[in-house]
C-alpha cells in the first residue's frame, strides 16, 4: 500500500468553461484543442518547477512547492492561451479558469486530498473565463512578489469549511501594477469591491454591463405586458405568467455570473420556485407543486453531497 503523510504545498487547479456546449459542437475539434492547451499548461507548469498531479475530462490539478511559481505559471499560462484563443472565433475559444490554495494536504502515492484541494476547486469554479482567483493564504505570500494587480472578492464558502475562504481575483493584462502602493507595501489588505471580470480577450465585453442591460431589458417588457393587460381589463390578470417567466430568466442571468453558491444547485432552486410560482398561479387547492419540488430537491442534495 502506498504511504500516507500531510505537506503543506500550493495548489492549482484548472478547467475549461462550457468545455460541455464545445464538445456538443465540435468533439473532435475541442478534443484536439484541449490537449494542444494541456501541452502548453503542463510544459509552463514544469518550467515553474511544479508536476501536473492528474487530469480528468477538462481538468486538471497540479501542485507547487513555491507559491509564487504557481501563480506566475497561472498567469503565463493565461496569457498563452490567450494568444490561442485570439486566432478562433468567438464560439469556439478555450477559456480556462484557474483556481489557486496553499494548503495542508494529504498525500497518498502520487495524488493529494482534503480541504486544501476541495477550496482549490472551488476557487477554480468562482474564476471567471480566462481567470485566474487565488485564497488569502495565497495573496499573503505573492502580494509583493508578483507583477500583477488584486481585486478582493470576498469571502467564499466551501464545503466542509465553517467560515468563508478570503478569495482575490489577480488582474492580468492591462491590469498589471495597477496595485495601490499601500497593498503593495503589505500596509493594508485592499477592501472589498465589486468582483473582478477577467477575460483572456480583451476585446470582449465584461458580463456585469451586458446582465445590468438584459435586467433592465426584462423589467421594461414586464411592464408593458403589465400595462397592456391593465388597460385591455376583462378580469383576468394574464401578465402574471410572462412576467413570471421573465423573472426566471433574470435569475437565470444572475446566476450564469454570481460566485457565492453553486451555480448548478442554484439553478435548480430557482427552477423549483418558478413551478412553485406556476402552481400558485393555476391555483385550484392543490399545492401539486410539491412533487417536483421534491425530486429537484433530491436532486440538489444529491449533488451536494457529490462535490468536491
Amino acid at each position: 500500500m502506498s504511504e500516507t503523510r500531510r505537506k503543506l504545498t500550493t495548489i492549482f487547479c484548472a478547467d475549461v468553461q462550457d468545455y460541455t456546449r464545445l464538445m456538443g459542437t465540435d468533439e473532435e475539434g475541442t478534443l484536439a484543442s484541449l490537449k494542444r492547451c494541456r501541452e502548453a499548461m503542463g510544459r509552463l507548469i514544469e518550467s515553474h518547477g511544479g508536476r501536473v498531479i492528474n487530469t480528468w475530462g477538462d481538468g486538471l490539478i497540479a501542485d507547487f512547492p513555491s507559491v509564487v511559481e504557481a501563480v506566475r505559471a497561472a498567469v503565463d499560462t493565461q496569457n498563452e492561451l490567450a494568444g490561442f484563443n485570439a486566432r478562433r472565433p468567438a464560439d469556439g475559444r478555450m477559456l480556462f479558469r484557474i483556481g489557486i490554495n496553499l494548503g495542508d494536504v494529504i498525500v497518498e502515492g502520487d495524488d493529494i486530498y482534503g480541504d486544501g484541494v476541495n477550496i482549490a476547486a472551488r476557487l477554480q469554479a468562482s474564476a471567471a473565463a480566462g481567470g485566474i482567483v487565488i485564497s488569502s493564504s495565497v495573496y499573503d505570500q505573492v502580494r509583493n512578489k508578483v507583477a500583477v494587480g488584486f481585486e478582493f472578492l470576498g469571502p467564499l464558502m466551501v464545503k466542509n469549511v465553517d467560515e468563508g475562504v478570503p478569495s482575490y481575483a489577480v488582474k492580468i493584462g492591462d491590469a498589471k501594477d495597477e496595485t495601490p502602493p499601500a497593498q503593495r507595501s503589505g500596509s493594508a489588505r485592499p477592501q472589498p469591491q465589486p468582483a473582478a471580470v477577467i477575460a483572456a480577450d480583451m476585446a470582449e465585453a465584461s458580463p456585469a454591463p451586458r446582465g445590468r442591460r438584459l435586467y433592465g431589458v426584462l423589467a421594461v417588457i414586464a411592464a408593458v405586458l403589465i400595462g397592456i393587460n391593465l388597460l385591455s381589463w376583462q378580469g383576468v390578470f394574464w401578465a402574471r405568467f410572462p412576467v413570471l417567466a421573465l423573472a426566471v430568466v433574470a435569475a437565470l442571468a444572475w446566476n450564469r455570473d454570481q460566485t457565492l453558491f453553486n451555480r448548478k444547485i442554484t439553478s435548480l432552486a430557482i427552477v423549483a420556485l418558478g413551478i412553485a410560482g406556476i402552481n400558485l398561479f393555476t391555483w385550484t387547492g392543490q399545492f401539486w407543486a410539491v412533487w417536483p419540488m421534491l425530486g429537484i430537491a433530491a436532486v440538489m442534495g444529491v449533488r451536494w453531497s457529490m462535490r468536491r
